[in-house]
C-alpha cells in the first residue's frame, strides 16, 4: 500500500454496489470526457481516462431511470464557461440538474409521478444552451429550461412514447418512437409548442416478413432483402401482420442527412427517410447472440452495437467500389444493390448469470474511439479501439473490402515522416473509403487498417449484500506514523474486501471463507479475525469458521484449529482492549475464552454456565503491571546475553531485533499478561463481571437486572459509561462513578449494535436498530442525530462502525457502504476536495479563468520560441495554487499527446483541432475541422492553376466527411446524391417510391433514366396519362426560346399556385436551377434550395444561393449563426468568417483564425482587412489579460499595431514599477 501523509480528515464518501433493474438505460458519456451512470437511487461519475469514480450524486429518493450530460455545442468564454452540467431523471418523474463539480443541484424539476422515458439536450445551442426536452408518461413531451428549472411548453401525443431522437441535421426535426409506430415531427421549435400531431407512419414488424427464413448465408440474406417489402407504411396495419412493436431503439444516423436506423433483437434495419423504406439490413444468423443496443457514429458510417452476453461490435459501412481481391473474379452484376456494414471489430463478452447481465453501453462521443460496458453487478468496462497497420500483401478471405488509414491527420493530409497519433479518434484511424478509386490504390502512402479493441479500464463494485463491515483500530500519537485507514468488508460470499478510504479504492480482496461472513474484529493495524457460519442443518447445527488474517502477506491460518463442524452457531467475536483475549459467544452453548497471541484456548465455560446474550471488555485494564512484568523479564533477558562491559549502543541493531523477538518469545512462554475484565448479559438479565489474567478466568460480581429493560442485546462500554441496550429499543447509561443509571426509550425496537466513537474523551456513541441508528452524546445523554429508513432515506442500514471520531460508516441494503458525517445526511462532495490516486485530465473541473488560460497556454505554443508543457515558467500571475492545479493537469495528458503538442512541425490548425478534442469542446471542433480543410484545400488550389489535374486528384482523396452534408464540396455531394438515388431505385417497391425517385433524377439532370421511370407506369394508374405526357416533355426539351419561355410561364404559375415542387422540377429542366433556388428560398425551402444548388448550379450560383441562405440563418428570429460561418468557411469566404467572429465577440477563435488565414496567404491584404486584423487581435489581448494571462496578453497586444500600443504600454507598467523600487 503507499504511504499517505497522514490525512486523517476522510472525505464523506459512498462506495457502490450492484445496480438496480430500473438503471438500466442511466448512462451517458459526456462531451466533457466523463461517463455517469444512475446506481439505484445514486448517479456515479466516472473517469473514462483512469478509470477513477470522481462523484457520487446522492438526491435523488428512487432508482434513477436516465442521466444526459449537457452538450458542450457553444462557445466558451469566462461568461459562459467550461462546466459540468447533467440531467438525471428517476422512477417518480423527478429530474435533478446538477452541478457536478461541488455536488449541487442546480434545479430540480417534476411534473408527474411516472418514470421518465427519455430526455435529452437540444444540440442547437445557438440560442439557449439549457434546454431540455423530456418524455413524461404516458404521452407528454415537454420543454424545460434546466437551468431555472421552468417549463417552457407541453404537448401530449395520442400515444405511449416510448423514446425520441432529435435529426442531427436539422433541429426542428424530432422523431418519436411510440408504442404503435414512429411520429415525425418537422415543426420543432424551442419557442413554441408543435402545432401540428406530427406525421404519423407505422411499422410492421420485421418478424412476420420472411427475411427470417434465410439469414445464414449472405446471398441468403440478400434475397430475403429484396422480400422485404415496405416496412413503413402510412396505413396502419392489418390486426394479424401485427406482432407487438418490438422495436428496440430508433435514432437518426449522424454521419449522413436523413437516414434512421431501428433496432430490433435479431436485426438492426436501416431506413431511407426520403422513401421511407429499408435500404440496409444487418441481420444475426440464427445462432449468433441478440443486439441489446446500437450507437451510431458521427465521423464514420459505423455503428457500435451491444449483444446480450455483453459483446461490443464496430461494424463500419463497406464503400461501393468493390476493389476487393482478385482480378479474375467477375464483377458483381448490381454492386449498389444495398448499404451493407461489415464487422470490423469486437471485444470479449463476459459471463453472463442470473444478476450478473449487460445493462447498457456508451461511446465517447468526441472521439468515437472507445466504448464502455456498464454491468448489472456494478462493472464498468471501459474498451478502446486500436489500430494497426497490416502488410499490404496479406489480404484477409472475409468478405469485407480493406480498411485503409485516412490521408490526413487533424484536418490536414500529412507526410509519411511526420508524428501523427492515429488512435486519436475514429476519423483518424480509418479513411472515408466511400472514394476508393485505382487511382488511389496506386498512391503509396494508402495503408491498409485493421482494428482491434483493448480493455483499458475496469471498475468494479462491491458484491451483494449482506455486509458485515469493521474499520481497523483508531488513529493514536504512537501509530500515526504507520497508521492508514483501513475499512474491512465481510460479505455473503465468504470474501473479505479491505478498502483504503482515503482513496475509496479497493485494496484487497481475500477470500477466507466458504459461508457467509458474519462479523471481522480487528486484532492489530494488519491483522483481524473474522468468523463465518453456514446455514444451519436439520438439527439447527452449523459448520463455524473463525480465522486469523495477517493483511499485508494475506495469509490465514484456522483460529479454533479442528474445531467448529456440527456446533451451534457463533453469536459474536469480542476482541479485549489490550487485543490480548478473544471472547467467542454461542447461540446455545457457553462462551469460550480464547489468547489471541498464542491461539490456545484459555477457558470453556462449563455446562451450567449462564449463555450470554451480550457482551463487552472493559477499557480500564491493568496496564501498569503489565510493563511492570515486561520490565522485570527483559532485565533478565538482558543479563543473560550482554557481557557487562560491553556498551549497549555498540550492539548492532540486527542483534537488537533478535533480542527483542527473544524477549517476546520468553514474555508469552512466561505467560506475561494484564488482567483485562468482561461484562456479559445472561438470558434473565443479569450483569456478570468476570476477570481474566493469564490462563485464568475469575467470576468477580453479579449485578441483578434492571426492572425497566428487557432482554439485553448489546453493551457498550468507554471510560466511565456502560450503555446497555435492549429488545424493546431502551438504552441505559450507567454511569460507574457517580454510580448512577438512566433509562431512555427510544421507541425504536431492537437495539442491534452499540458502539463508541474513538478518541480520548469523545463519548459519543451510535446505536443501530432494525430501522435505521442514532448518534448519541452519553454526556449529555442526548441524541445528536438519527437516521431512519422510509423517512429520510430509502434504504435499510445492514451495519455500522465509526471511521474516525466524526465520520460514521454505514453499509446498507442498496449495495453501497457510505461514509457520513455526524449529520448522517447523505450528501455529495466537491470534486476538488477529493484527492486522486492518479491525476485525472478534466479542465473542466478548475475555475473558469483557469481552464481558459490553460487553452490559451496550449494553443499559443511556442512561448518565447521554445514549446514547453510547463506552465510554472509562464508569466501567469494566478496564486501558486491555481498554477500547480493546472501544471497537474498537463502531467496528466497522455505521452503520445504531449508529444504532439511539443512537436514543431504540428500545424496550429492540428493544434487547434486537438485542443478542441482534448476540451471536448463540440463548436471547435466542427468549426476546426471545416477550416481547416477548406484553408488547406485552397492553399493547394492557388499555385495548382494551369494543372487543375493534381489538386482535384488530392481532393478526390480528402474530400469533406459527408457527415459534414451541405458543407461538402459539390462535386462529392452531388456524387453521394446520385448513389443514394441508385440505392432508391433499386429498391423501389410502390408506384409513389418510382415517382420520387424520378422526381429526384430530373432534379440531379439524369433525364434518361428518369424517363425509363415515368414508362414504367401501368395502364391502370391515375397518373399514367400524366406520367406518359411528362416523358415524352423530358426527351423533347429543347432550348429553342419559344420553348423555353412557354415552359418558364407554366413553371411560375404552378408556383404561384402552390404546386412548388413540380415547378421547380420544370425549371431544372430547362437549366434555370438558379431561379428553381430562388423560388424555393422565397417559400422558405432553405434546405431543399441548398441542396439544389449543390448538385445543379456552377459555383459563383451556388455561392450565391448558399450566401442568401447564410443571411436567413444570421437573422434574428432564426438565430443559427454557428451554422452560417460553417457555410461561409465551405465557400472560402475568409473574411467575413473572421468579421462575423469578431461581431459575436469570439475573439479567441477569431484570433487564431486570422492567424492560420495569414500562414496560409488566405487573406488579401488591404487597409480594411489589416484593421480588422488588428482590432482582433487588441480584443483578445484584453480578454486574455481578464483571465490574468499576461503573456499571452502581450504577445496579441504587440501583434495588433497601432490599436494595441496604449493596451501595450498598460501591460508592461506595473514590470517597470516593481524594476525601479
Amino acid at each position: 500500500m503507499q504511504r499517505f501523509t497522514v490525512n486523517i480528515k476522510l472525505p464523506a464518501r459512498t462506495l457502490t454496489g450492484a445496480l438496480s433493474a430500473p438503471n438500466r438505460g442511466a448512462a451517458d458519456w459526456g462531451w466533457q470526457g466523463l461517463i455517469a451512470y444512475g446506481c439505484h437511487s445514486l448517479v456515479l461519475i466516472v473517469d473514462a481516462n483512469t478509470a477513477q469514480t470522481l462523484q457520487v450524486l446522492e438526491r435523488h429518493k428512487a432508482s434513477v431511470v436516465k442521466v444526459k450530460w449537457a452538450k458542450e455545442n457553444y462557445h466558451h468564454n469566462i461568461g459562459s464557461p467550461y462546466s459540468l452540467r447533467l440531467a438525471s431523471a428517476d422512477v417518480t418523474g423527478k429530474i435533478i440538474v446538477w452541478d457536478v463539480a461541488t455536488g449541487t443541484a442546480r434545479c430540480e424539476i417534476q411534473e408527474h409521478a411516472k418514470p421518465i422515458q427519455d430526455m435529452q439536450w437540444l444540440w442547437n445551442q445557438d440560442a439557449s444552451r439549457d434546454l431540455l426536452l423530456a418524455v413524461h408518461p404516458p404521452n407528454y413531451i415537454v420543454l424545460w429550461n434546466a437551468d431555472t428549472g421552468t417549463k417552457l411548453w407541453k404537448k401530449s401525443y395520442a400515444e405511449n412514447i416510448l423514446s425520441f431522437s432529435f435529426d442531427p441535421f436539422d433541429p426542428s426535426h424530432l422523431a418519436l418512437l411510440t408504442s404503435e409506430g414512429i411520429v415525425f415531427i418537422s415543426d420543432f421549435s424551442p419557442s413554441k409548442a408543435p402545432a401540428s400531431s406530427g406525421k404519423k407512419v407505422y411499422i410492421s414488424s420485421p418478424h412476420s416478413s420472411p427475411s427470417h427464413n434465410k439469414l445464414a448465408a449472405a446471398t441468403g440474406a440478400k434475397k430475403a432483402l429484396d422480400k422485404v417489402k415496405i416496412l413503413i407504411s402510412n396505413e396502419k396495419p392489418s390486426a394479424e401482420s401485427v406482432t407487438l412493436n418490438d422495436c428496440l431503439q430508433l435514432s437518426y444516423l449522424p454521419s449522413k442527412r436523413n437516414y434512421m436506423l431501428l433496432l430490433y433483437p435479431r436485426e438492426i434495419l436501416i431506413l431511407d427517410l426520403e422513401v421511407n423504406q429499408t435500404v440496409g439490413v444487418i441481420a444475426i444468423e440464427r445462432t449468433g447472440v441478440p443486439f441489446l443496443q446500437v450507437i451510431p457514429c458521427f465521423q464514420r458510417d459505423g455503428l457500435f452495437c451491444l449483444h446480450e452476453n455483453g459483446c461490443i461490435t464496430l461494424r463500419v459501412r463497406r464503400s461501393n467500389c468493390s476493389i476487393t481481391g482478385t482480378p479474375n473474379e467477375e464483377p458483381d452484376p448490381d454492386p449498389v444493390q444495398e448499404l451493407i456494414y461489415d464487422l470490423r471489430s469486437q471485444c470479449d463478452a463476459i459471463r453472463v448469470t442470473k444478476t450478473v447481465r449487460p445493462f447498457s453501453m456508451v461511446c465517447c462521443p468526441v472521439n468515437e474511439n472507445s466504448a464502455a460496458l456498464i454491468v448489472s453487478d456494478g462493472r464498468v468496462m471501459i474498451w478502446e479501439l486500436k489500430s494497426s497497420i497490416s502488410g499490404r500483401n496479406v489480404r484477409n478471405s472475409s468478405s469485407a473490402s480493406p480498411l485503409y488509414s485516412p490521408v490526413s491527420f487533424c484536418g490536414i493530409p500529412v507526410g509519411a515522416f511526420q508524428n501523427k497519433l492515429p488512435d486519436l479518434s475514429l476519423d483518424n484511424m480509418i479513411g472515408q473509403g466511400t472514394i476508393a478509386g485505382e487511382e488511389q490504390l496506386k498512391s503509396s502512402f494508402l495503408q491498409e487498417v485493421h482494428l482491434k479493441f483493448l480493455l483499458t479500464g475496469l471498475l468494479s463494485g462491491l458484491p451483494l449484500p449482506p455486509f458485515a463491515i469493521r474499520m481497523c483500530p483508531p488513529l493514536t500519537t504512537k501509530n500515526i506514523k504507520q497508521y492508514e485507514p483501513i475499512l474491512a468488508v465481510g460479505t455473503s460470499n465468504g470474501s473479505v474486501l479491505v478498502f483504503h478510504l482515503t482513496s475509496g479504492l479497493l485494496h484487497k480482496e481475500l477470500s477466507i471463507h466458504s459461508c457467509e461472513v458474519k462479523g471481522i474484529e480487528w486484532i492489530s493495524l494488519t491483522g483481524f479475525i473474522s468468523f463465518a457460519t453456514s446455514t444451519p442443518n436439520n438439527m439447527g447445527l452449523v459448520r463455524n469458521e473463525l480465522q486469523l488474517v495477517d493483511l499485508p502477506t494475506g495469509r490465514s491460518i484456522a483460529f479454533r484449529g479442528e474445531r467448529g463442524n456440527d456446533e451451534p452457531a457463533i453469536e459474536m467475536i469480542k476482541v479485549s482492549h489490550l487485543k490480548q483475549y478473544l471472547a467467542v459467544v454461542f447461540k446455545d452453548k457457553p462462551l469460550e475464552i480464547w489468547d489471541v497471541r498464542t491461539c490456545t484456548l484459555l477457558r470453556e465455560m462449563s455446562k451450567n454456565f449462564p449463555t450470554a446474550t451480550a457482551l463487552e471488555w472493559s477499557p480500564s485494564h491493568n496496564l501498569k503491571s503489565l510493563r511492570k512484568k515486561q520490565l522485570a523479564a527483559r532485565e533478565a533477558m538482558a543479563r543473560q546475553t550482554v557481557a557487562s562491559d560491553t556498551e549497549v549502543s555498540s550492539v548492532e541493531s540486527s542483534v537488537i531485533s533478535l533480542l527483542q523477538e527473544a524477549e517476546s518469545k520468553s514474555e508469552l512462554s512466561q505467560n506475561i499478561s494484564a488482567r483485562e475484565h468482561f461484562v456479559f448479559t445472561g438470558a434473565d438479565g443479569q450483569v456478570y463481571h468476570l476477570t481474566v489474567e493469564g490462563n485464568s478466568v475469575k467470576d468477580s460480581a453479579r449485578i441483578p437486572p434492571d426492572g425497566s429493560m428487557g432482554s439485553i442485546t448489546c453493551i457498550a462500554w468507554k471510560g466511565d459509561i456502560l450503555v446497555l441496550g435492549d429488545v424493546d429499543g431502551n438504552l441505559n447509561f450507567w454511569d460507574l462513578k457517580a454510580r448512577v443509571s438512566r433509562g431512555i426509550p427510544t421507541h425504536r425496537s431492537w437495539v442491534k449494535k452499540i458502539r463508541f466513537a474513538p478518541g480520548k474523551g469523545n463519548q459519543k456513541l451510535m446505536a443501530m436498530y432494525n430501522d435505521g441508528a442514532e448518534i448519541w452524546d452519553s454526556k449529555e445523554v442526548q441524541m445528536v442525530s438519527s437516521l431512519r429508513s422510509g423517512r429520510n432515506v430509502n434504504f435499510r442500514i445492514l451495519d455500522v462502525d465509526w471511521c474516525t471520531s466524526d465520520k460514521v460508516v454505514l453499509a446498507s441494503d442498496d449495495g453501497c457502504i457510505r461514509v457520513l458525517d455526524l449529520s448522517m445526511k447523505p450528501s455529495c462532495f466537491r470534486m476538488d476536495e477529493q484527492d486522486l490516486i492518479e491525476p485525472a485530465w478534466c479542465p473542466y473541473l478548475l475555475v473558469p479563468r483557469a481552464s481558459l488560460a490553460l487553452k490559451a497556454f496550449l494553443l499559443h505554443q511556442p512561448w518565447d520560441e521554445k514549446y514547453s508543457l510547463d506552465i510554472i515558467n509562464i508569466d501567469y500571475p494566478e496564486n501558486e495554487n491555481i498554477k500547480n492545479l493546472l501544471q497537474e493537469q498537463l502531467n496528466s495528458l497522455s505521452n503520445d499527446i504531449k508529444k504532439l503538442l511539443l512537436d514543431p512541425d504540428f500545424t496550429l490548425l492540428q493544434r487547434c483541432l486537438l485542443v478542441a478534442r482534448l476540451y471536448g469542446d463540440e463548436s471547435e471542433l466542427h468549426f476546426w475541422t471545416i477550416a481547416a480543410h477548406y484553408l488547406h484545400s485552397l492553399s493547394q488550389e492557388k499555385p495548382a492553376k494551369p494543372t487543375d489535374t493534381g489538386i482535384l486528384q488530392e481532393q478526390l482523396v480528402n474530400p469533406l466527411d459527408i457527415c459534414y452534408d451541405i458543407l461538402c464540396e459539390n462535386y462529392y455531394f452531388q456524387k453521394f446524391q446520385l448513389e443514394r438515388v441508385n440505392l432508391q431505385e433499386v429498391k423501389r417497391s410502390t408506384y409513389d417510391h418510382t415517382r420520387k425517385c424520378a422526381d429526384q433524377l430530373l432534379l440531379l439532370g439524369q433525364t434518361d433514366r428518369a424517363v425509363q421511370l415515368l414508362l414504367e407506369t401501368s395502364s391502370e394508374n391515375a397518373h399514367y396519362y400524366c406520367d406518359s405526357l411528362k416523358a415524352c416533355l423530358v426527351t423533347t426539351v429543347t432550348s429553342s426560346g419559344p420553348s423555353q419561355s412557354t415552359i418558364k410561364l407554366v413553371a411560375t404559375n404552378m408556383i404561384a399556385n402552390g404546386k412548388l415542387a413540380e415547378g421547380v422540377q420544370l425549371l431544372c429542366l430547362i437549366d434555370k436551377a438558379a431561379d428553381a433556388c430562388r423560388y424555393l428560398q422565397t417559400y422558405g425551402e432553405w434546405n431543399r434550395a441548398a441542396w439544389l444548388a449543390k448538385v445543379r448550379l456552377n459555383s459563383e450560383e451556388c455561392a450565391d444561393v448558399l450566401k442568401r441562405w447564410v443571411d436567413h440563418l444570421c437573422s434574428p428570429q432564426v438565430n443559427q449563426k454557428s451554422k452560417a460561418i460553417l457555410v461561409l468557411l465551405s465557400l472560402g469566404c475568409f473574411t467575413k468568417v473572421a468579421e462575423m467572429l469578431h461581431s459575436m465577440r469570439y475573439f479567441d477563435r477569431a484570433a487564431l483564425f486570422i492567424e492560420a488565414c495569414l500562414k496560409y496567404g488566405a487573406l488579401e491584404s488591404n487597409d480594411d482587412t489589416n484593421k480588422l486584423i488588428h482590432a482582433v487581435y487588441a480584443d483578445y489581448a484584453r480578454s486574455l489579460k481578464l483571465l490574468g494571462f499576461k503573456q499571452g496578453a502581450i504577445l496579441f497586444a504587440s501583434k495588433a499595431g497601432e490599436t494595441g500600443k496604449e493596451l501595450l504600454t498598460e501591460l508592461k507598467q506595473p514590470k517597470e514599477e516593481v524594476t525601479q523600487e
